[in-house]
């Protein structure tokens, strides 16, 4: 008995057709995902929005018009703001932080993949610890190690506290990304007259950046939210992101426009990151990234 190609294309349709059920389940998802930030997309773009009216009574765009002095995303983006400066904070010191931190979780993952030594165990244990103990608490230890050290009040102590919750990110996903290769194609390449460096550069390193591309994004991603830790090491004299928001709902009171804006363009880089992931590098990016 010979099937069809449309009979195949039925089956195949039948067979990834969702339940009603999982439908459901899935649209529930959605909205506990979306429905919490709707308020702040509205905010940010209202002028003046009060209990009980469902949507402001006044736009931003509508106050402009007759407005004396910036409002909403025209003070954002105008100097006073200080947004500019936060913006640029943020994203130098995330970039540095993956940097460093794929410097630092490269070797790291390949000894804890490849490697047997005694205390292993703990190793990969402690490398957990910043994930496990309450932020609070490493940022306590993290801020009195550092004004001994006299590394607060800059970018060099915000950058190795950011650090400290990002690498075993990076090592995690590294060391799943070198399980998954095997050691013959550096022993192969070696016994052909490679050196270290050319075997690292050319063998290992095209094999391994999927991995490197996910741990490097999740880095990121965790540097731009840190606020905790750039508040206690920063002192007040770096400006990110975070801390300006924190400052802006400090107190329980409600968000405000300003607010509002900054939390949107706190949200950009994930959703950039995102778009730029589904788009360009797909999904077997966070596959070869987890040894999938």
């Amino acid at each position: 008995m010979t099937i069809t190609k449309n009979q195949r294309k039925k089956q195949a349709s039948s067979g990834n057709r969702l339940s009603p059920y999982q439908r459901y389940y899935l649209i529930f998802i959605g909205i506990a995902v979306v429905v919490p930030f709707v308020p702040v997309i509205i905010r940010a773009f209202s002028f003046s929005w009060f209990w009980p009216s469902i949507l402001p009574t006044k736009w931003w765009w509508e106050a402009r018009e007759n407005a004396w002095q910036p409002l909403g995303w025209d003070y954002i983006f105008s100097g006073p703001s200080h947004v500019g400066e936060a913006i640029i904070n943020t994203v130098f010191i995330a970039i540095v932080v993956t940097i460093v931190c794929t410097a630092i979780s490269l070797p790291a993952a390949r000894v804890i993949a490849w490697e047997k030594f005694r205390g292993k165990s703990a190793v990969e244990f402690f490398l957990l610890t910043p994930l496990i103990v309450a932020d609070i608490a490493i940022g306590l230890g993290i801020l009195i190690t550092f004004l001994q050290l006299g590394l607060t009040g800059g970018y060099v102590g915000i950058i190795l506290a950011h650090l400290i919750p990002t690498t075993p990110y990076m090592v995690r996903v590294l060391t799943s990304v070198f399980q998954g290769l095997s050691r013959d194609y550096e022993e192969q390449a070696r016994l052909l007259g490679a050196t270290p460096l050319k075997t690292l550069w050319f063998i290992t390193m095209p094999m391994i950046l999927p991995g490197i591309m996910a741990g490097g994004l999740f880095a990121f991603l965790i540097s731009t939210n840190i606020f905790l830790l750039t508040f206690f090491v920063g002192q007040g004299n770096i400006v990110t992101l975070p801390t300006m928001l924190f400052a802006k709902v400090i107190g329980g009171s409600s968000l405000d426009t300003i607010g509002a804006e900054v939390a949107l363009i706190l949200s950009l880089p994930g959703l950039i990151l995102l778009i730029i992931t589904e788009r360009f590098l797909k999904e077997e990016i966070f596959a070869k990234g987890f040894g999938g």
